[in-house]
């Protein structure tokens, strides 16, 4: 669309004043623009940066946005936004903003600095809660607490000298602790233990011999629909998923759903396994059952998976039954 002439001259008003500093009048000028051209996205911007100037971050945000709407390629309205956000401390919505930017433009420098920055922010501030959730876990005698929470710090900045100091303190109570619990496991818990440590490194065909012997120790004990049982069976067929042992995963998740017809992650997992071994019918019967549940008992990540894997199924098997007429 032509720029507008009225529409244009109040823009150079405008730029005059802010250039000497009269923010608010520059403002007055841009809205006359916009009143006679509101998809012009020149006019929203700078009218958020007179905003900015004015640390008005409301009315800069509502600028910004006028300016998107008013052109989604015009990638200044998104600096625009995200500064906006990050100064109401909207640090989510900021990272939007610069993400819906740099899929306008990817190489946008302003946009990559950011969000860079940004990033960085965020992590500090996450380290900075680990650290003060680990003094308080610590001086309220949760050492197993502490120590978990120092590792997650650690994996976001292993280094900081803060979490080294803190891990230097509840390292080793934590060792004592853990040296004490697993001298009074029983042989099947301890080969249980070891197949947790052994999938944590990905060692799943190691994993999957300790749950065994976990499981054939509890079975000639008569433990087999014990608590311990079943969490050898859920973790044995994280393993054999991750081996493509479909049928390990398919029996595993049957036991453990002898006992809890209603275990979501045992329903999905052997759900993705029955479609693994193209028994498509089974899978979305699992799948069905579990998109029947409750939504807070299921989880976000389950149900849109389930309906996935619902409308892939129910169009797998209607092609069957076609091919079989």
């Amino acid at each position: 669309m032509p720029a507008h002439p009225r529409a244009e001259a109040f823009k150079a008003e405008g730029n005059k004043f802010f250039k000497s500093g009269d923010y608010k009048s520059a403002i007055a000028k841009y809205k006359e623009a916009t009143a006679i051209n509101p998809n012009d996205p020149a006019y929203w911007s700078n009218m958020a940066a007179c905003y900015e100037k004015l640390a008005d971050y409301d009315d800069m945000e509502e600028a910004s946005r006028s300016c998107i709407k008013a052109d989604k390629s015009f990638v200044k309205g998104y600096f625009r936004l995200a500064t906006a956000l990050k100064a109401k401390n909207d640090l989510e919505g900021c990272i939007k903003a610069l993400e819906s930017g740099l899929a306008v433009d990817s190489a946008n420098a302003d946009l990559k600095r950011m969000k860079k920055d940004l990033t960085e922010l965020q992590r500090g501030e996450t380290v900075a809660a680990y650290i003060r959730k680990c003094e308080e876990q610590t001086s309220n005698g949760d050492i197993a607490g502490a120590y978990k929470t120092l590792e997650l710090a650690s994996r976001l900045d292993a280094g900081n000298p803060d979490i080294e100091r803190m891990m230097s303190k509840v390292k080793p109570k934590y060792d004592r602790m853990e040296s004490q619990r697993r001298a009074n496991l029983s042989p099947d818990e301890v080969h249980k233990e070891r197949g947790d440590d052994a999938f944590k490194n990905a060692q799943f065909e190691v994993a999957v011999e300790h749950y065994t012997k976990c499981l054939d120790g509890l079975k000639r004990r008569n433990e087999a629909q014990s608590d311990l049982a079943m969490k050898a069976h859920a973790n044995r067929a994280a393993c054999y998923k991750q081996i493509s042992n479909f049928d390990g995963v398919i029996e595993d998740c049957s036991a453990v759903l002898e006992c809890d017809p209603e275990n979501v992650k045992a329903l999905v997992r052997r759900a993705q396994a029955f479609e693994g071994v193209e028994r498509y019918r089974f899978a979305l019967q699992d799948v069905k059952t579990v998109l029947a549940m409750p939504y807070a008992k299921v989880g976000k990540a389950n149900m849109d998976m389930c309906n996935m894997m619902q409308h892939r199924l129910n169009r797998t098997v209607q092609q069957l039954k076609a091919g079989n007429n």
